[in-house]
């Protein structure tokens, strides 16, 4: 794992859940573990109706529009708000999504990999993820 996330030491995170190949890092952001999110034209993946079947920033936003979430420029964790991040390639081209819990904490799903709770958003950057080019925050 460390060569996938240099910046991710084995203090910075704890695995939560076993290998579940069902369920991708954008689906468990959303908080769904019966699906696939993504909108590649499949019949195997899900992406909101209406949306364009296109993997940008901009269609990442708008499908966690479809779920009450706004863009904010804040990742710190705020009573009343539920956020999630959005990581993109050196492209531009979302890559993986992470959800902050109560107490600010992350989560997110490494691939078809676990589950995990990471500390900052910063420790998944570098990597095959990229970095975070936008945080998203829904009220609870």
């Amino acid at each position: 794992m460390p060569s996938e996330f240099p910046n991710l030491g084995d203090e910075d995170f704890e695995i939560t859940s076993p290998v579940d190949g069902d369920y991708n890092c954008i689906a468990w952001a959303a908080e769904e573990e019966d699906r696939w999110w993504w909108p590649a034209p499949s019949p195997f993946a899900y992406w909101p109706p209406g949306l364009p079947r296109v993997a940008t920033l901009d269609n990442f936003v708008l499908a966690f529009g479809t779920l009450g979430f706004e863009r904010t420029s804040n990742a710190v964790f705020e009573t009343g708000f539920e956020k999630v991040a959005i990581y993109v390639d050196s492209n531009g081209t979302p890559t993986h999504m992470a959800r902050q819990q109560e107490r600010g904490i992350w989560t997110s799903k490494l691939g078809q990999q676990e589950d995990v709770d990471h500390y900052t958003l910063k420790v998944l950057e570098g990597g095959i993820y990229g970095r975070v080019a936008q945080v998203l925050r829904r009220a609870t």
